[in-house]
């Protein structure tokens, strides 16, 4: 995708000119690759075959294709990768100016079904979109249509019309929110929301949601059996329930993980809570702190260190009488290492990525298929950077994360520095 800035200049001699800078932002890819949804499964050698292909587990941060070819009127053309949304099987590429949609990962159950993988040709047009395991969601100008993956019917479980307006269209760009409501992972699909809540965003954990208002306050309902809903205990709520503890601190973005959630303030910090049994909430985890007592002894075995043997189980260290949380049920304060400001977060499954507003990316949590993007499979409860984008010299503009894989959208920072935004 092209991203595009101008800047309008006076000269010494009184005369204007246009600045022009295009950023070529490129998409990467890494994690969880059982399906070929991150990187495509190749059946035999080719020259487009990369090192991951085929690899259920991607360690190293790997282009994903940014331009598919499609066919409109009998004409090939070349449509850029704008947006990418992703569930545990598959990803979703949003392409620019309308082109519509492109799938990759599972195939399905259904072999008839032509909207599994590939171009979705009744995608054409649209402005958003969006996908779970079972549907995906395609926001027209002026409609709103969800697609189920097995269907083999030639139309949307579930469509209404819109009246296009400048307040709808700005809506369509916060799918999973729609007019009046929003698009729930399982039927009924659509889910009705009170007026007063006034939604400006909305994330969907598998069976809990986070919504942001135009004021800046977070809501939360569903289940809270792992402390996702951040009001300070292990109870369901079925109607969306203000988040007391941040009241007062105004909010710019949210997300949802597996059975954590976390939000940016309006002053770029950082609030996490729910589960961190694997270091999700960059806070200290016991499992974490286990598994790199258990690899460390088993270096010392492969090295074979005289004072470690087969069998013996790893020795006990001052790390035993740390304090670890297993669940936080009240959102809590992050900071990094070396203190940053937070432009935006996704969450995982079971671990988080964050950017800063220098271009850097943080990673935390789960990283057994590579998702933390430090090339290897280690977990970790401390946000660490990745220091692929930064020694390459890419400037990380967004992130999103699936159950267990991640993408991230780089510019170049050459680019970047010359622009005269």
């Amino acid at each position: 995708m092209w991203t595009v800035c101008t800047s309008l200049n006076l000269t010494a001699n009184g005369y204007f000119y246009l600045f022009i800078c295009i950023f070529s932002m490129r998409w990467f890819g890494f994690g969880f690759n059982g399906f070929g949804q991150l990187i495509a499964h190749v059946q035999t050698a080719t020259e487009d075959k990369t090192d991951a292909a085929n690899e259920i587990k991607v360690i190293c941060p790997t282009l994903v294709n940014k331009s598919v070819k499609k066919c409109i009127c009998g004409l090939k053309a070349s449509a850029e990768l704008k947006q990418i949304r992703a569930s545990w099987s598959r990803r979703l590429s949003l392409l620019e100016d309308g082109c519509g949609v492109f799938l990759d990962g599972f195939k399905g159950v259904s072999s008839s079904s032509n909207k599994c993988c590939g171009f979705v040709e009744q995608s054409r047009g649209c402005k958003d979109a969006a996908n779970s395991e079972s549907q995906f969601t395609l926001a027209f100008q002026d409609r709103i249509e969800v697609w189920d993956f097995e269907r083999s019917e030639n139309g949307p479980v579930w469509s209404v019309d819109i009246r296009p307006s400048v307040e709808t269209s700005d809506s369509l760009t916060k799918l999973p929110l729609v007019p009046e409501g929003y698009i729930a992972l399982k039927p009924p699909f659509y889910r009705p929301l009170s007026p007063h809540l006034q939604a400006k965003s909305l994330a969907l954990g598998p069976e809990h949601v986070i919504l942001l208002s135009a004021t800046g306050a977070v809501y939360t309902w569903g289940q809270g059996s792992h402390g996702q809903l951040g009001h300070g205990s292990l109870t369901s709520e079925e109607e969306p329930r203000a988040v007391e503890a941040l009241w007062g601190v105004p909010m710019k973005a949210v997300s949802a993980g597996g059975w954590h959630c976390c939000c940016i303030s309006a002053t770029a910090d950082l609030y996490v809570w729910g589960w961190n049994e694997i270091g999700q909430l960059g806070l200290p985890s016991r499992g974490v702190r286990k598994a790199q007592k258990q690899n460390s002894h088993d270096r010392a075995l492969q090295s074979q260190d005289p004072n470690v043997k087969p069998g013996d189980e790893p020795t006990q260290t001052e790390d035993d009488k740390e304090v670890f949380i297993s669940i936080q049920a009240f959102p809590a304060l992050l900071d990094l290492n070396p203190q940053c400001e937070i432009k935006a977060v996704s969450c995982g499954s079971r671990h988080t990525a964050a950017v800063t507003t220098e271009g850097n990316l943080y990673t935390w949590g789960w990283g057994e298929y590579g998702q933390l993007g430090h090339q290897n499979v280690l977990s970790s409860d401390e946000p660490q950077c990745v220091e692929f984008f930064k020694e390459r010299h890419l400037h990380v503009t967004d992130i999103v994360c699936g159950a267990w894989n991640t993408f991230v959208a780089v510019v170049k920072q050459e680019e970047m520095q010359k622009s005269p935004l």
